[in-house]
């Protein structure tokens, strides 16, 4: 059976996918792409509204290491309380989606979906908005920050579980999913619509984090973040053969001894899970879960033992230099979910114009 999972896992749609020249082109992607988040992550330290000098804060950094996070100076107690947290989330983040991205691609065998289109996002926001503005809790209240990403991940994973309802009812094709998300997405969208007009005086509280923003993120909520999105995503990576099956076929799947069903079902449910610890604390950022796997096969095929790591760097590396424009904006920081789509739309269009047909799902 070993054997069966390598020949299947190296072909996708017949084509050869695990070849020494992909896996030399993405093992360059990743050693290139690892040198530069290291060179952003520590030139992001340097922007925000207090400034500071790319080798002063090389310099922090290293006195921070060897302090084990005991900064001497206020350059240093702003980078690590405030950047350093700030920017790891970031990388959690833009990692965490484009798996989130390049698993549901393969499990739904739609490329043009997305971690959102179970209705995540929409469930997340609805969440969010019945937790601060819906009478759970009083807006401005100690709580409200806390119960943010609660309300979040709550609301994300329950318009994830109606929507499974409605797409194994519906017989648990792929386009099921895609429909029962969509249904969802538009139930919980009205629903957070409703809320907000009965209650417009107080949006204000929450709208930064509808628009995507990692500004109040804190060490408290990398550490809660951290664990789940590393484990899931470890966990996809180590998946990558039998995804590549997946995409073959249920029959193949099954050849293997496969129950496929109960296989995408589990799947889909840690995707789920894990776009739902990545917008609790930084809001919906659309696009990025279906540009950066796109991106990504279209450079090294559609084999997941190559597609999964590529798609981790360049996620992270894409959302930290989205981070760092929001940022450097000198008239007030920009929301990164509008940053992304409005670079990644044109971006993603050339994209499918030029080379759509050159890359094999």
């Amino acid at each position: 059976m070993a054997d069966d999972y390598e020949r299947l896992s190296s072909e996708v749609h017949g084509r050869k996918v695990g070849s020494k020249k992909v896996r030399a082109v993405a093992t360059l992607i990743v050693v290139f792409g690892v040198i530069a988040i290291v060179f952003l992550y520590l030139f992001s330290l340097t922007q925000g509204a207090y400034p500071i000098s790319f080798a002063e804060a090389f310099e922090q950094m290293k006195i921070i290491i060897e302090t084990m996070g005991n900064p001497e100076d206020m350059s240093g107690s702003i980078i690590f309380t405030i950047r350093m947290p700030r920017s790891i989330a970031v990388l959690l983040v833009g990692a965490g989606l484009a798996v989130a991205g390049a698993v549901m691609q393969a499990l739904i065998h739609n490329p043009l979906v997305d971690p959102y289109v179970t209705g995540v996002s929409s469930g997340a926001s609805f969440g969010v908005v019945l937790m601060t503005l819906g009478g759970v809790i009083s807006v401005g209240s100690v709580a409200t920050m806390w119960l943010i990403p609660v309300g979040a991940i709550i609301g994300a994973v329950g318009a994830f579980i109606l929507t499974m309802t409605v797409a194994e009812a519906a017989g648990g094709k792929a386009m099921s999913y895609v429909l029962g998300g969509t249904i969802m997405a538009a139930g919980m969208s009205a629903g957070t619509t409703l809320i907000m007009y009965f209650n417009a005086d107080k949006i204000q509280h929450i709208t930064s984090w509808m628009f995507g923003s990692f500004a109040t993120v804190q060490w408290d909520d990398v550490m809660i973040m951290f664990i789940p999105i590393i484990l899931i995503i470890a966990f996809m990576v180590l998946q990558a053969r039998k995804l590549n099956v997946m995409l073959l076929g249920e029959t193949q799947a099954q050849y293997l001894g496969m129950n496929a069903r109960t296989y995408k079902r589990n799947l889909l449910i840690l995707v789920a899970i894990l776009t739902a610890f990545c917008v609790a604390y930084c809001g919906v950022i659309g696009f990025l879960g279906l540009v950066i796997p796109h991106l990504c096969r279209m450079v090294v095929g559609g084999d997941h033992r190559v597609l999964l790591p590529t798609s981790i760097v360049v996620g992270s590396l894409v959302l930290l230099v989205a981070d760092i424009i929001c940022k450097s904006n000198p008239s007030g920081e920009l929301p990164i979910g509008a940053i992304i789509s409005v670079v990644g739309v044109p971006f993603f269009i050339y994209l499918m114009v030029k080379e759509g047909k050159k890359y094999v799902m």
